[in-house]
């Protein structure tokens, strides 16, 4: 990649020197926004009203208000995939409906990733990102470079980068005489078109792995009203060098519903934000998370500017390379530990986070991560610990028209995490049903930990139910036709009859 070329940076007045992260918890409101949202699709012609159709492993029929809400949505029965069963290994489905049938189960995906994760790695792993320094310092001046190798830290977010450029202040740096240098060189990530998967470029959910990924390269935007002044006071986070935003934008006295087409964004240059439009008043505090244009040179233009925004120069440019042979780190940034990590993944289905785990897993065994191999990895996992016939794994995350598993093989691998030492933090990560997480809005009243899967044309859920003798129960249930997304009731349904099992 062609180097990015900056400016001296200089020091600013002392009181931009503090942070200035007052937005409460940055990185949960990033992690809300990588959701996948379901993408409408056009209904397909009325199915008749027909007895459910079984195929070779069904066990019992699916419940009544689960098949009238599936007429409601005109989804035929031979498209939802159901399993019911005992958390233990041997016992027998209360219900299996088409749960031999491999289907696309979005990020259900999310399940096997970081269950396999929790097994190899352990509940306690930590992703380290060192940092080096090659050459003296003399006087508050680095007569050499900074490295900075990034290894796969998922939640390297704005606050976790303004405490790695102040620990690199703290060796007595406040000058760099030569370049600052990212050493992306853990993963081996294909070039991918931010676009090619739904044509939402601009989508955090759409941000491709990066073993130095910062705010998942994404922009957080805050507009907060001035009534006073007529204006809405516009913040961006991180700070990126090189890149200009208007500081206000005028208020409006239109209503909220779609308060972002009403800003005219133009995001067209890179280095030049715009907003040709209005805010409306009556939206208060609002906070805009976007997928910066040009990601490749995010992280160029956010350490750039976070080292600007701390006061301190850099007489050289923020470029790529490869740290030099045998230099040692002057210190190490570590993340959470995976057990924090995968509750970000599975309750907020974080789809960047959770391609990270998955090459993390060849990482570690390989000394670098790529998707081929991690496939590898999850495959020998996956025959030596849950048996069956595998999945089709494409990147670990759901975020994929290509993988492919059974809800029979989701609920042996459900029951496999119920029984390993780690099932209380995969438990724990789950959404809560009605409570947070992609679960908050769901209508069932039995209480249950449940991953959900949203794509176009595919709902599902995946998790643990409570019933109401104290049992807990796997259930698996995937939508699988274009009109997968209006038949959620269905999902709602199957819930609560598992909940109500004796």
């Amino acid at each position: 990649m062609t180097p990015l070329h900056l400016p001296s940076l200089h020091r600013l007045p002392a009181h931009l020197s503090l942070p200035r992260f007052h937005w409460g918890r940055l990185a949960l409101a990033m992690m809300c926004a990588m959701v996948l949202h379901a993408h409408a699709a056009p209904h397909s012609k009325a199915v008749r009203s027909e007895p459910p159709k079984h195929t070779a492993g069904d066990i019992g029929q699916l419940p009544p208000d689960v098949q009238a809400a599936l007429q409601r949505a005109k989804v035929p029965s031979e498209n939802f995939h159901v399993m019911v069963v005992d958390t233990h290994a041997s016992s027998t489905p209360r219900l299996s409906h088409q749960a031999q049938v491999r289907v696309n189960p979005a990020s259900l995906m999310k399940l096997a990733t970081t269950t396999a994760a929790l097994d190899t790695l352990g509940p306690a792993f930590v992703w380290r990102t060192p940092v080096y320094v090659d050459g003296p310092v003399r006087d508050g001046i680095l007569q050499g470079n900074v490295y900075i190798k990034g290894s796969g830290d998922p939640r390297l977010v704005v606050e976790r980068l303004w405490l790695l450029m102040r620990r690199i202040q703290g060796l007595g740096i406040q000058k760099i005489q030569g370049d600052i240098v990212l050493d992306r060189s853990a993963f081996e990530v294909p070039t991918r078109d931010a676009a090619s998967f739904d044509g939402e470029p601009l989508r955090p959910y759409n941000a491709a792995p990066d073993a130095l990924l910062l705010n998942f390269k994404s922009l957080l935007i805050q507009f907060v009203p001035d009534r006073a002044a007529n204006v809405a006071r516009v913040q961006i986070e991180p700070p990126l060098a090189g890149v200009q935003f208007p500081a206000t934008v005028p208020l409006s006295n239109g209503d909220c519903s779609d308060y972002r087409t009403a800003l005219r964004a133009d995001w067209t240059d890179p280095t030049r934000i715009r907003f040709a439009g209005n805010f409306p008043a009556v939206c208060g505090e609002k906070m805009w998370p976007i997928a910066y244009a040009a990601p490749q040179q995010f992280a160029q233009r956010a350490i750039a500017g976070m080292w600007q925004q701390l006061g301190g120069q850099l007489n050289g440019q923020v470029r790529e390379g490869n740290v030099p042979a045998n230099l040692q780190p002057a210190f190490n940034m570590e993340s959470a530990t995976l057990a924090e990590t995968i509750r970000d993944i599975n309750k907020y289905s974080n789809n960047v986070m959770a391609q990270h785990v998955f090459l993390t897993l060849s990482q570690q065994q390989r000394g670098v991560g790529s998707f081929d191999a991690s496939r590898e990895v999850m495959q020998r996992w996956w025959h030596e610990r849950v048996g069956g016939e595998a999945p089709i794994f494409d990147n670990g995350s759901g975020l994929s028209r290509e993988e492919r598993i059974s809800a029979q093989a989701l609920a042996r691998l459900l029951q496999v995490a119920w029984a390993s030492p780690t099932m209380s933090e995969l438990m724990s990560s789950l959404p809560v049903t009605g409570l947070d997480g992609t679960m908050k809005r769901s209508k069932a009243q039995a209480s249950a930990h449940l991953k959900t899967g949203s794509l176009r044309d595919v709902a599902g859920v995946a998790g643990f139910v409570d019933t109401a003798s104290g049992k807990r129960l796997v259930v698996v249930a995937i939508l699988h036709h274009a009109n997968a997304n209006a038949a959620r009731p269905a999902l709602d349904a199957m819930i609560d009859w598992a909940g109500r099992q004796p």
